[in-house]
């Protein structure tokens, strides 16, 4: 497989010896020069030549016999070259019986002996200076031994190879021996200009390519070392990310901010609004023998009455205990003066207590729809909880209560309607104006079902709130204060509630077998019979008998009113003065 790197010629062989010269090459893996053995080509009655050596390093020539077909020359020092004399050819075959060595007559050279000794000339002989070799190691001729290379390196820190073996068998001696063989330098040894470009001068270290996966080595060294670089990055970034996580940055910053003012706010805002009547309105805490509950009130004067609703203390019964907490935390007992279950008002006392502000009293008739309000309570017992919204509707019959099924606890109501939220807890608190003056007081709600609680659950506000006029619950709340008891403006006649057609229907009958119309009652003086079909009130449309009693109660006792009727086809109109009774 490609490792992505350049690769060299390999080393081979050019080719093979052939008889009467000697071929000249070796593998890439020679580390060092070694002096070529040659063949003797005398005849075998020919006695060897002692070769020629150095002045101060004598050998002892060694007679060629037929076994020896090769000798080792040896190493001659280059200041001393000889000259080889001229070697006649002759058969190959061995002689056979030795002779003694003629002496060789001598030989001029045909140029004077090179003082210097510069390789690789060396000293003259009767042939031509021979070119460079190309190779520094020369090739061994085939057969013969060769003495083994030097143990060093390559040049690349790494052991040189073994020399090549030679195949055993006959090798033909050259013509000529060769010429003696200068030492030659280390540096002269690893050049090759025939090698591939990774030799030990181009290329330093271990050669690439032939290593088997240094470069796979060096790849994976590499990668381990990015990942500890991108271990040791991560650790560092962590580190860091969880200081400024813990100390908000490695610098205390400091962001701009407004001057704290004077907390002053318009009076006809929310919030001052709000500041206003919260010093004024109260929760309510009853509990009794059976059920308990949680209300809103507001405080009417100095004496500590409290203007709330009768559904909200009506779980106390007659011994049951009620606890007022202010808006400040302060707390205090309070005892029922008066309830009425029919305008679904009461009022509380308590005692002990000094400082109350009252929450002045607004007009309901001035109110107009879309006027801004806001509610203050404690809906699901979290206190002074300021809303605002707007009315939404006014003159809103609404009919409440109706759990005990006799229409003993049933209100009637021409109620505000309002969108400010209003949930379980608001009832009994003030809806106020922008002059922070109470206009309503805070009753019911229609919610998105039927608002049952029968398995725990309560309403919630969807915007639909409905608030007691002020108006009428400031004249009960009188009555109560004054009497203890409320009293109702009445008409004196009986309803038929089944009546499903438009408008308000008196009964044939009254309830246990009395006459509808109570003889000397209003009705009966305005000349009211039994069958008569009520259609307006002062002006304004019935559709019913329940809005036709709302719109009696939202009158006093003693006014009068101008009544709308339908006999037997006919459209007749009448005035009555409205009566007074107690009770729902």
């Amino acid at each position: 497989m490609d490792d992505g790197k350049p690769t060299g010629p390999k080393a081979k062989w050019w080719s093979r010896p052939t008889p009467g010269h000697t071929t000249t090459s070796a593998p890439e893996s020679a580390a060092a020069a070694v002096d070529a053995p040659v063949e003797d080509a005398r005849p075998a009655d020919t006695p060897a030549r002692p070769e020629p050596v150095a002045p101060g390093q004598p050998v002892a020539p060694e007679p060629v016999t037929p076994a020896q077909s090769s000798i080792t020359p040896e190493p001659v020092t280059p200041a001393q070259p000889v000259a080889p004399e001229p070697v006649a050819q002759a058969p190959a075959a061995p002689a056979p019986a030795p002779a003694a060595p003629a002496p060789a007559p001598a030989v001029k050279p045909l140029h004077e002996p090179d003082e210097y000794s510069t390789p690789p000339y060396g000293g003259p002989g009767p042939w031509a200076p021979a070119p460079p070799v190309q190779r520094p190691v020369p090739t061994p001729a085939h057969g013969t031994p060769v003495p083994a290379p030097y143990a060093g390196t390559n040049g690349a820190d790494m052991p040189a190879g073994p020399a090549p073996v030679p195949t055993p068998g006959p090798v033909p001696a050259p013509a000529f021996p060769p010429p003696p063989q200068p030492p030659q330098s280390t540096h002269w040894l690893q050049y090759d200009p025939w090698g591939g470009y990774r030799q030990p001068l181009t290329q330093p270290g271990r050669p690439l390519g032939s290593d088997g996966g240094r470069g796979k080595d060096r790849r994976g060294s590499l990668l381990v070392g990015a990942l500890l670089l991108a271990l040791v990055a991560g650790g560092i970034g962590g580190g860091i990310g969880a200081y400024i996580e813990r100390n908000g940055g490695l610098t205390t910053v400091e962001l701009p901010q407004a001057a704290k003012n004077s907390g002053g706010r318009a009076p006809d805002s929310v919030a001052g609004i709000a500041a206003s009547a919260l010093p004024s309105v109260v929760t309510l805490h009853v509990s009794g023998t059976t059920e308990s509950g949680t209300g809103t009130g507001f405080v009417l004067d100095n004496e500590g009455h409290i203007l709330t609703n009768n559904h909200v203390v009506a779980p106390a019964g007659s011994s049951g205990d009620i606890t007022v907490t202010f808006s400040g935390g302060e707390t205090a007992s309070a005892e029922i003066v008066g309830k009425d279950s029919g305008y679904d008002l009461a009022v509380v006392k308590v005692k002990g207590v000094s400082g109350l502000k009252p929450l002045p009293l607004g007009n309901s008739d001035n109110v107009q729809v879309g006027d801004p309000v806001v509610a203050i309570g404690a809906p699901f017992d979290l206190s002074n909880t300021v809303t605002s919204g707007i009315i939404s509707a006014k003159d809103r019959p609404i009919t409440a209560g109706g759990e005990k099924g006799d229409g003993s606890d049933i209100s009637y109501v021409d109620a505000l309607q309002t969108d400010a939220p209003i949930n379980p807890g608001n009832s009994g608190g003030p809806l106020v104006d922008t002059d922070a003056h109470v206009i309503g007081i805070n009753s019911a709600i229609r919610a998105a079902d039927s608002g049952s609680t029968t398995e725990g659950g309560q309403a919630g506000s969807i915007g639909l709130g409905f608030a007691i006029p002020i108006n009428q619950g400031k004249r009960v709340a009188e009555e109560l204060i004054n009497t203890g008891k409320a009293t109702h403006p009445v008409i004196g006649v009986t309803l038929d509630m089944k009546y499903t057609g438009d408008g308000a229907k008196v009964g044939a009958k009254g309830a246990g077998g009395k006459p509808a119309v109570t003889p000397g009652g209003p009705g009966a003086k305005a000349g009211i019979k039994p069958g008569d079909i009520i259609t307006e009130v002062d002006g304004q449309r019935v559709h019913s008998g329940e809005e036709l009693i709302v719109k009696i109660r939202a009158h006093r006792p003693g006014d009068r009113l101008d009544l709308g009727l339908t006999r037997s086809g006919k459209d007749l109109s009448m005035t009555l003065t409205l009566g007074s009774a107690t009770g729902t």
